[in-house]
C-alpha cells in the first residue's frame, strides 16, 4: 500500500488554458490537464538497491527533482501512480512510500477496458503516406489489443480528386504490412457497403431527416455570390472564419434548380471531450456587426455528401466505438459532434494524435515523396520496421522497472503493449536515422528465421535473375544469411554482384606490389584457401594488411566490403582458385 499523508502542502492548478487551432478560440478544461506538486517520502526501511532504482524511476517518469537523502519533490504527480515502472516501483516498495496528495488524484486511464470497434478511412486521393499509416496502424492496435473489429471505410466521395491506382495501394499496402481488417470492401461486413460512393441513398435519407427537422436547408445560391461572400468576409474587422450570411435559410422550395444542403449550425457548438487533450471548447470566430454563420454543407448539388456528414454517419451505422486520427481534424469535430447531437447519437470516443514534422519542428509535406509508403517499400524497407517507426510516432511503450529499454517491436508486440494511456501529445519528429535503425534491427531478425528468408527471397528473386546478379535461390540464401550483418535489407545485395557472376578482370586495376601480389595469389593456387591468412603471414611472413587486400581485391573485384573470410566462406574453395588464376593472368600480362 502507499500511504497518503492528506493534501497538506499540495498546490493545485486547475486554471484554463490556451491552445492554438488555427482562427478559432480554444478554451482548454483543467481536467485532465490538472498539474500539481507534491512530495514522495521514501523511508529508512527502503533497501538501497530499490532505493536506487527509486531515483531512476520518479525522475524519469515524473520529471521530478530529487531534493535530500530520502524525498523526491514531484511537478507532475498527476502520471506518477499512472506510470508502469512507478506503478511497479510502488508495489514493490510496499509500506517504505508515502505521498502527501491523495492517491485518488491521479491521471484518468483513457485506454478502454471493452472490446473497440475502429475504422481506417483513406481517401483515395493519392498513394498511402506515413501519417495515414500511423492512423492505419493505432487503430488496429486499438481494436487488436482490446479483442474488437478493425474496419476499412474508403472515402471516396469527391470523385474530381480520386487518383487512379490509389485504392489498390492502400488495400495492397494494409495486406503487404499485415493489418488484417475485419470488414472492408472486399471482406464485406454487416454494415456494408464500404465504400461511401456506393451509400448515396443513405446520406440522403439521412439529410432528409433534418431537413424535416428543420435542422438543415436547401441553398441555391450560386458559386459568384458564395465567393463575394468568402471574400468579403477576408475584409472584416476583426476577422472571422465564417462567410454564410443564411439568405436560403427560409427560402422557398424552387424545384428542379441546383441547390446544395446545409447544416444549421448552432449558436455556440459544444465543448468536445478527446481522450488525450482533454475537453475542449472550439468556436469559430465571429464578427458581432456581422451576421456570419458556420452552416457548412452537407450534401453536395450532386447529391454526394462531404466529408464532415458522411463522416458522422457512416461511423454511427457501422458503431464505431474509437476514432484515432490526425491533430489536424480536431478543428473539426466539434462540427461532428454538433451533427451526433442533432441525431441524437452517442459519438465514439476521440483520440487526436499530434502532427508529424521535421526534425526542426516542421510540418511535413504529403506530398514529399520520401514519407509515401510505396517509396519507403522500394527502398528494401521491411514492413515490420516500418510499422514499428510509425508507432513510435507519438505513442511510446511502456517502462518497466528492472527491464531493459527497447523500441524494437514486432506487430505482435506493439498489439500487446499498445495503450492509449501512453500517447504523447508533443508533435512527432520523424527521424530517418531512427528508420535505419529500426531496419537495420528487423533486418537481423529475419534473417534468423528460416521461412521469413524464404518469403523475402521469393519476392525478390526474379529482380535478381534479371539483371543476371544470382544463379539459384540456394546461392541468393546463402548470400542473404552469410551478409545479413553488414547490409540493412536485401537490395543490398545487387552491391555484392560479385558473388554471383563472374568478374570482368580487363576492368581491375592491378596492385602497386607485384610481386607480393603473385606470392599471395600462387599460394591460393596451389595450396587451396583452407588457413591461408595464418599460411600467408605466419610461414611466409607476409603482411595481413597485405594479404586481405590482394585476396578482396582478386574475389570481389574492389578493395573494400565485407570480410574476405566471408567472401572466401561464399564463394567456395574451387571458385576461389578460378579467380585468383585469373588475377595471376592479369598480373602476367602487366608486367
Amino acid at each position: 500500500m502507499v500511504a497518503s499523508r492528506g493534501n497538506e502542502g499540495v498546490a493545485r492548478d486547475g486554471g484554463e488554458g490556451v491552445a492554438r487551432g488555427g482562427d478559432e478560440g480554444v478554451t482548454r478544461d483543467g481536467g485532465e490537464n490538472t498539474q500539481q506538486e507534491g512530495a514522495i517520502y521514501v523511508n529508512e526501511s527502503m533497501n538501497p538497491v530499490l532505493y536506487k532504482s527509486a531515483s531512476n524511476v520518479f525522475k524519469h517518469a515524473t520529471k521530478c527533482q530529487f531534493s535530500g537523502q530520502r524525498l523526491f519533490t514531484v511537478t507532475s504527480s498527476q502520471r506518477l501512480l499512472t506510470d508502469a515502472s512507478s506503478q511497479r516501483l510502488l508495489t514493490d516498495a510496499s509500506g517504505c512510500v508515502s505521498t502527501d496528495f491523495p492517491i485518488n488524484s491521479t491521471k484518468k486511464l483513457i485506454h478502454p477496458t471493452s472490446p473497440a470497434r475502429t475504422r481506417f478511412a483513406p481517401s483515395p486521393t493519392g498513394f498511402l503516406h506515413l501519417g495515414s499509416l500511423r492512423t492505419a496502424l493505432y487503430n488496429y492496435l486499438l481494436a487488436k489489443n482490446t479483442g474488437g473489429q478493425f474496419i476499412l471505410r474508403i472515402e471516396d466521395t469527391d470523385s474530381s480528386r480520386l487518383v487512379q491506382g490509389a485504392e489498390n495501394n492502400i488495400l495492397d499496402t494494409l495486406k503487404w504490412c499485415n493489418l488484417d481488417i475485419d470488414e472492408g470492401p472486399e471482406k464485406g461486413g454487416p454494415f456494408g457497403p464500404y465504400r461511401q460512393s456506393q451509400r448515396k441513398h443513405i446520406y440522403q435519407k439521412y439529410a432528409q431527416e433534418l431537413l424535416d427537422r428543420k435542422l438543415a436547408y436547401k441553398c441555391y445560391c450560386s458559386k459568384s455570390r458564395l465567393d463575394q461572400l468568402r471574400e468579403s468576409a477576408k475584409r472584416l474587422k476583426p476577422r472571422t472564419t465564417v462567410s454564410y450570411d443564411r439568405k436560403c435559410l427560409n427560402s422557398p422550395d424552387y424545384g428542379e434548380e441546383s441547390y446544395v444542403i446545409r447544416f444549421k449550425s448552432p449558436n455556440e457548438y459544444p465543448t468536445i471531450t478527446d481522450l488525450l487533450h482533454g475537453d475542449l471548447s472550439l468556436q469559430p470566430q465571429y464578427n458581432l456587426k456581422d451576421k456570419r454563420f458556420d452552416d457548412f454543407v452537407i450534401l453536395k448539388n450532386d447529391g454526394m455528401p462531404t466529408y464532415h456528414f458522411a463522416n458522422v454517419i457512416d461511423d454511427h451505422l457501422m458503431k464505431i466505438t474509437h476514432v484515432i486520427r490526425g491533430e489536424e481534424w480536431l478543428s473539426s469535430t466539434p462540427k461532428h459532434i454538433a451533427l451526433y447531437t442533432a441525431f441524437g447519437w452517442e459519438p465514439p470516443k476521440f483520440a487526436h494524435v499530434p502532427l508529424l514534422t521535421s526534425l526542426e519542428d516542421k510540418k511535413l509535406s504529403k506530398r514529399k515523396g520520401d514519407l509515401n509508403v510505396i517509396h519507403l517499400r522500394e527502398q528494401g524497407i521491411l514492413p515490420q520496421a516500418l510499422l514499428n517507426f510509425v508507432a513510435l510516432f507519438g505513442w511510446s511503450p511502456p517502462r518497466e522497472l528492472h527491464q531493459k529499454l527497447t523500441e524494437v517491436f514486432s506487430l505482435n508486440q506493439l498489439i500487446e503493449l499498445f495503450s492509449l494511456d501512453q500517447l504523447t501529445k508533443g508533435n512527432a519528429k520523424v527521424a530517418d536515422s531512427k528508420l535505419h535503425f529500426l531496419q537495420k534491427e528487423h533486418f537481423q531478425l529475419v534473417c534468423k528465421d528460416p521461412k521469413s528468408v524464404g518469403k523475402m527471397i521469393d519476392e525478390v528473386y526474379e529482380e535478381f535473375q534479371k539483371i543476371g546478379a544470382v544463379k539459384s535461390k540456394e546461392n541468393l540464401r546463402a548470400a542473404l544469411v552469410t551478409l545479413a550483418p553488414y547490409i540493412t535489407n536485401v537490395n543490398e545485395l545487387k552491391d555484392h554482384a560479385y558473388l554471383f557472376k563472374d568478374l570482368d578482370y580487363s576492368n581491375i586495376d592491378p596492385p602497386k606490389r607485384l610481386s607480393q601480389a603473385q606470392k599471395i595469389l600462387e599460394s591460393v593456387i596451389i595450396d587451396g584457401t583452407k588457413g591461408i591468412v595464418d599460411r600467408l603471414v605466419n610461414n611466409m611472413g607476409v603482411p595481413k594488411k597485405d594479404v586481405f587486400e590482394i585476396l578482396r581485391l582478386s574475389l570481389s573485384g574492389g578493395k573494400k566490403g565485407v570480410p574476405v573470410p566471408k567472401i572466401i566462406e561464399l564463394l567456395g574453395e574451387e571458385e576461389c582458385i578460378t579467380r585468383a588464376k585469373k588475377m595471376v593472368d592479369l598480373l602476367e600480362r602487366v608486367k
